[in-house]
C-alpha cells in the first residue's frame, strides 16, 4: 500500500470521487492501494475544509528558527523587538507566545549576572595573584584586611534587564551583564572587612585623591584592625587604583608600616 506522506491530487480526487458514489472506506482502500486510515482522513478533510488541495501552512515554524537565531545571537533581544522581527516577515505572534515557544526550546528570560568589566591586564594580573597565593594557609587570611572604595545609588534608576538563556549558561560572556566602577554617581564610600566580620566604613566627600587616601587609611585602618582583633601580623589589601599605587601612598605605606598583600 502507498505510504507516502502526501498523496497525489489525483488520488485524492479519485477517493472523494469513490467516496460520493457510495463506496466505503475499506472498498476505496482495497481499489487505491491506500490505507484506512488515509482515506478516512482524506474524506474528513473534503468535509470540513471543503476542498482536498494542500491547506495553507503556518509560516511559525520558520519564524520558530528565526526566533532561536535572534535570541542566540543577542539573549538581550527584547520579545517587542522579537515581535518586530517576525512582523517583517508578515508573521504575527503574542508576546505570551513567544515566551512559551523559547521556553520548548530551553530558552527562558533569565536577569544577567553582573561582573565587572575587566581589560586583558586585568585579567592577567588577577590570574597571576590567585596562583601565587593559592597555597596560602587560613590562618593568612584570616588576617587580612580588605579594603575598596564603591558607589552608592541614593536615587538610582532600577532597571531590570533580561536575557534569553539556557540553563547552565547564566556566566557565558553573552549572557552576563558588564559593570563598571563610579558609572555616574551619588555617594563613595570607602569600606575594609576582615574573615572576622566588617570594618570601619568612611564618606568620601569631593575628589578621591592620594591625599584623601591616605588621610582616610590613617583614620581607619588601625582602629578597624584593633575592632577585628587582627593578630600583628595582619596585612592590608588594595586594588591597584592609581591612588592607591601612587609614589606617595608607598612611601606613606611604609613610614606607617603598613605592609599591603601583594
Amino acid at each position: 500500500m502507498v505510504r507516502s506522506k502526501e498523496i497525489q491530487k489525483q488520488m485524492r480526487k479519485k477517493v472523494t470521487e469513490l467516496y460520493q458514489s457510495g463506496k466505503g472506506y475499506k472498498a476505496i482502500s482495497k481499489a487505491l492501494g491506500l490505507q484506512r486510515t488515509t482515506v478516512r482522513a482524506i474524506i474528513h478533510k473534503r468535509q470540513k475544509h471543503g476542498t482536498v488541495e494542500n491547506l495553507p501552512r503556518s509560516g511559525f515554524p520558520r519564524a520558530q528558527r528565526r526566533l532561536i537565531q535572534e535570541v542566540t545571537k543577542n539573549p538581550t533581544t527584547t520579545s517587542k523587538e522579537l515581535q518586530a522581527s517576525l512582523a517583517s516577515v508578515k508573521v504575527s505572534v503574542h508576546d505570551s507566545s513567544l515566551r512559551k515557544r523559547l521556553g520548548k526550546n530551553g530558552l527562558h528570560g533569565r536577569v544577567p549576572r553582573r561582573k565587572p568589566l575587566l581589560s586583558k591586564k586585568n585579567v592577567k594580573a588577577c590570574l597571576s595573584f590567585a596562583r601565587k597565593h593559592l597555597d596560602d594557609p587560613q590562618d593568612f587570611w584570616e588576617n587580612t584586611l580588605w579594603t575598596d572604595e564603591t558607589k552608592v545609588e541614593l536615587f538610582g534608576r532600577c532597571v531590570s534587564n533580561y536575557v534569553w538563556r539556557k540553563s547552565n549558561t547564566a556566566f557565558q560572556k553573552k549572557n552576563i551583564l558588564l559593570t563598571v566602577k563610579y558609572g555616574g554617581g551619588s555617594v563613595m564610600v570607602w569600606g575594609c572587612f576582615a574573615a572576622s566580620g566588617p570594618g570601619r566604613l568612611a564618606v568620601i566627600n569631593g575628589t578621591m585623591n592620594s591625599a584623601v587616601y591616605q588621610k582616610i587609611l590613617k583614620e581607619n585602618v588601625r582602629p578597624s584592625v584593633r575592632d577585628l582583633k587582627l593578630k600583628r601580623t595582619w596585612v592590608l589589601q588594595q586594588d591597584n587604583d592609581p591612588k592607591h599605587t601612587s609614589k606617595s601612598t608607598s612611601e606613606w605605606l611604609k613610614k606607617n608600616k603598613m605592609k599591603t598583600l601583594e
